[in-house]
């Protein structure tokens, strides 16, 4: 006698959890433009790579004979898988079973997979559309429950491992959680809705509300819950694979380095005349971006929320760095709230693993004004000059433009080696001479004949004093460069800093 009997009832009760919530519950997915879970699975994973794990976890009921007649899923399916040929864990919600709720899912299956990533230091990607709790809860279980559980080991990963998360779907209570601790989140234009309590619960407080009305692309891809929102699933795949591209598996790793075949050397003549002459005309950022890293490699992160401020990953040379610029399109480059806090995490994100950082500055400062006082802008400002201030990786500033105020002076590290350059367009100061000389020679305006011919005098000498190479004279700026050279200059700090980065966890603690 063999174990064929047992290997046969492990075959049928696989096939019972493949099967989900059932073919009406599939086919409703898919109506409403939805793949299911496994479809999505194995859409972003590498083809033939996926191991699960837990694959037979659910609730059953027996016969007086101990016989199953019936199984349900859990509405959670973990394991591991392969992108790009490495090995990441993941953790994906089943709508299709009671509509992803988490009290229809198993604990120790949800932690076990956090637990799995940081032990093994590989990156895990969450895959979520699925909500929280249940008042059914408490009536299947025959008590409430006390709010709690795993957060130690959830938010203790973004200190270790790379973590994504996309919102597929309604996402809810617990489900909106997941999204948000992470490091790189997506929604999907249309299909993803996210909040803390949903339409029926927020009609309790009279607000009559859409599911995307309530919670749609429209409100967190531009107010900084997640960083992008895709077209597709398709798309957020992509850009996951994307993202996972330029970080290492764990704080233990460097990040790889990958040969674009783009010349070191390259100039571009356009970085010659693209700053205009006259300070108040906008100019685009990201062709300079897209200039002087290697072609095709730059990576945008939450580019519709905090939009004075630009980050994202490219390479030099090959190597894994972080972007940070200034958009003067937007606010003229200067740092509000959420800008502030795009910025803090994006330099968190940098010093997690270990990319070194180059900044293309273009601020005026801190906005100003009644909103900006409301805001508490000075208040993230500061968090923002913490989190610069405290990152240890290697740093490269260029002095595209405007460098003013505080925001401007945390343009770098301070009390530490960091490499400096400006372009001969770059112009600094405590405020813009626009904004303050009225302020600062109010006497002597007050007693001239000609107010009005003093001002322009003033303005004239003031300006003279603005010249870049006045402060090189006094090593104020270690050295002004033709912007052709821009290119060359990025791929030797990479090739100089980026070996020699030290792996391991940062204790700094990275937060959502």
């Amino acid at each position: 006698m063999n174990w064929q009997p047992e290997l046969d009832e492990l075959a049928k009760r696989k096939a019972l959890a493949h099967a989900m919530g059932g073919p009406e519950k599939i086919k409703r997915q898919h109506e409403h433009g939805k793949l299911t879970v496994r479809e999505r699975i194995h859409q972003l994973l590498d083809p033939g790579t996926f191991r699960e794990v837990g694959s037979i976890t659910g609730s059953s009921r027996y016969d007086e004979n101990g016989q199953q007649i019936e199984f349900t899923p859990a509405n959670q399916i973990i394991g591991r898988g392969a992108i790009g040929g490495r090995t990441v864990a993941i953790y994906a919600d089943d709508f299709t079973v009671r509509g992803g709720a988490s009290d229809a899912g198993n604990k120790e299956k949800a932690m076990h997979v956090d637990d799995m990533a940081a032990s093994l230091g590989i990156p895990l990607i969450k895959l979520v559309e699925g909500t929280g709790g249940s008042v059914r809860t408490s009536e299947k279980d025959g008590h409430a429950h006390l709010p709690g559980g795993r957060w130690d080991a959830m938010i203790g990963n973004l200190s270790r491992i790379p973590v994504v998360s996309l919102a597929l779907g309604t996402t809810a209570g617990l489900g909106a959680a997941r999204v948000c601790a992470s490091h790189y989140s997506v929604m999907v234009r249309h299909t993803s809705q996210i909040f803390a309590g949903g339409p029926p619960l927020v009609a309790h407080l009279g607000e009559k509300l859409t599911k995307e009305e309530l919670g749609g692309t429209a409100i967190h891809a531009r107010n900084g819950t997640v960083d992008d929102e895709a077209a597709t699933e398709g798309e957020a795949f992509q850009r996951t694979r994307q993202f996972l591209s330029y970080l290492p598996g764990s704080v233990d790793e460097l990040p790889p380095r990958i040969s674009t075949g783009d010349d070191p050397a390259r100039r571009e003549e356009k970085l010659l005349s693209i700053v205009p002459r006259e300070r108040r005309r906008a100019y685009a950022m990201r062709p300079i971006i897209e200039a002087v890293v290697d072609q095709g490699s730059f990576f945008e992160m939450g580019r519709l929320w905090g939009r004075s401020a630009i980050t994202g990953f490219a390479r030099l040379d090959g190597w894994s760095v972080a972007i940070l610029a200034g958009d003067p399109v937007h606010m003229g480059g200067a740092w509000s709230r959420l800008a502030s806090e795009k910025v803090i995490r994006f330099v968190n994100l940098a010093q997690t693993f270990h990319l070194p950082l180059v900044h293309l500055v273009d601020t005026p400062g801190f906005p100003i004004g009644l909103e900006a006082e409301k805001e508490s802008t000075i208040r993230l400002g500061m968090r923002a000059i913490a989190a610069i201030t405290r990152c240890t990786i290697p740093w490269c500033a260029i002095a595209v433009r405007k460098v003013y105020g505080i925001a401007g002076a945390a343009h770098r590290p301070s009390g530490r080696y960091t490499m400096r350059y400006a372009w001969p367009s770059g112009e600094w100061g405590s405020i813009p001479i626009a904004g303050g000389l009225e302020a600062a020679y109010r006497s002597e305006l007050a007693s001239a004949a000609d107010p009005e011919q003093r001002l322009a005098e003033i303005r004239k000498r003031l300006e003279a004093l603005q010249s870049p190479f006045r402060t090189a004279e006094k090593f104020g700026v270690e050295e002004i460069i033709d912007p052709r050279d821009t290119r060359p200059l990025l791929c030797e700090f990479a090739n100089l800093c980026a070996p020699r980065v030290k792996v391991g966890e940062w204790q700094g603690y990275y937060s959502p």
